[in-house]
């Protein structure tokens, strides 16, 4: 069976009550119920949030040395980690995918969040679609695990 990682870094655990104007008012809960109603029956969803910067560097070489595909929301972290931007490579480089993801789209807020240091080391980017970021992610590497 194939496990997808779902891992959302800081602050979204706060979702749904955390400026729902920019993200919404569906809870990380909900994103969650979400994706897994869209998983076929021989796919798995790890799903998982942390605010700490070293337990989202360790998952990701979880991801990688397990080969499991990931969707990623850095949140804060997108515009200065490169320690995490490094983590994302080590799982490219394992040739397997990573797909960023962003509720809200960072070009079209403050200038500090238009820069992502995690883009370079991704498959792609997913961002302003809400929800819909993670499920256009998840439909994508649903995508390429059927070309494998």
């Amino acid at each position: 069976m194939t496990s997808i990682m779902v891992l959302n870094g800081p602050n979204l655990g706060r979702l749904g009550s955390r400026e729902p104007e920019i993200y919404g008012s569906q809870t990380l809960a909900d994103i969650e119920l979400g994706l897994r109603g869209m998983l076929p029956a021989d796919v798995s969803l790890d799903f998982r949030q942390s605010d700490d910067e070293a337990t989202l560097i360790g998952w990701l070489h979880e991801a990688a040395d397990a080969r499991s595909p990931v969707i990623f929301n850095p949140a804060a972290f997108t515009h200065y980690s490169y320690a995490l931007r490094d983590a994302c490579q080590i799982v490219t480089d394992a040739g397997v995918p990573v797909i960023e993801v962003h509720l809200s789209n960072p070009h079209a807020r403050e200038s500090f969040r238009h820069t992502s240091v995690i883009s370079g080391s991704v498959l792609g980017v997913i961002a302003g679609f809400g929800e819909r970021s993670y499920q256009l992610a998840l439909t994508q590497i649903l995508t390429l695990l059927e070309r494998h």
